[in-house]
């Protein structure tokens, strides 16, 4: 298929025009003697191990959720194609499929990058959820909550939509990355379930959008941080 067509079946469900005006979502490499693609590799994030991962299974082009703001130029001989905020934004993205997954009820879409689910549960039930999904759950409860009735979600990194969470009277927050001073001065419930857990199902948005258009081979990829805890003796 003509990678162009390829490229515009994103964009269609996720347009440019959503994406933040820093973000490089759309054509990271444009190989110009290479238009037709057969075999497409979909990440989360292009790294040395994915360029390698498609070279092997000769794949035309790859397709992420994570931009490359700088090339390496090993990375010039194959197509690579990124949606990154517009992915998050649309209708159905990033943080929608996370709550599919979760299979919890639909999310309204709230502020910049939230969604808003009415779930009435207690702290356990939810944690249970979001441990099926992560080995690396952390959870800030500064006032002891036990119930919860509103939890608003960001894949990713959200923690900077805390307050529009609360505007938007949520009891709680899904999301990753969260730092310490963060957590210490948060007034809801937090959840930080790790960048990687928390978006890498987009990837079968970009399945189900290609479906039948070119083989489709998903990268082997996983979270740079380890859920093992070492224990060390001291004397």
């Amino acid at each position: 298929m003509d990678k162009k067509k390829i490229a515009q079946l994103i964009e269609n469900f996720a347009p440019l025009n959503l994406a933040e005006e820093w973000d490089c979502s759309g054509w990271v490499v444009n190989v110009l003697n290479n238009s037709q693609v057969q075999k497409i590799m979909i990440c989360l994030t292009v790294t040395d191990d994915v360029i390698k991962q498609a070279k092997e299974q000769n794949c035309d082009m790859i397709i992420s959720h994570h931009p490359l703001f700088f090339v390496p130029f090993n990375y010039k001989n194959i197509d690579i194609y990124c949606a990154h905020t517009n992915l998050d934004r649309t209708q159905g993205g990033t943080t929608d499929k996370l709550i599919e997954i979760l299979k919890l009820p639909n999310g309204k879409s709230v502020g910049s990058f939230l969604r808003l689910v009415d779930f009435e549960c207690n702290l356990e039930e939810i944690t249970e959820r979001l441990c099926q999904i992560s080995n690396n759950v952390r959870i800030v409860n500064n006032k002891n909550v036990s119930k919860l009735k509103k939890i608003a979600f960001c894949a990713g990194s959200g923690s900077e939509f805390i307050d529009e969470a609360v505007a938007f009277g949520a009891d709680a927050l899904v999301t990753g990355d969260i730092k310490f001073h963060t957590a210490v001065e948060s007034h809801i419930v937090l959840f930080d379930i790790g960048h990687f857990e928390s978006e890498v199902h987009v990837l079968k948005v970009f399945v189900e959008l290609l479906a039948n258009k070119a083989d489709i081979v998903v990268a082997n990829e996983q979270s740079p941080f380890q859920s093992k805890i070492l224990t060390k003796k001291f004397h």
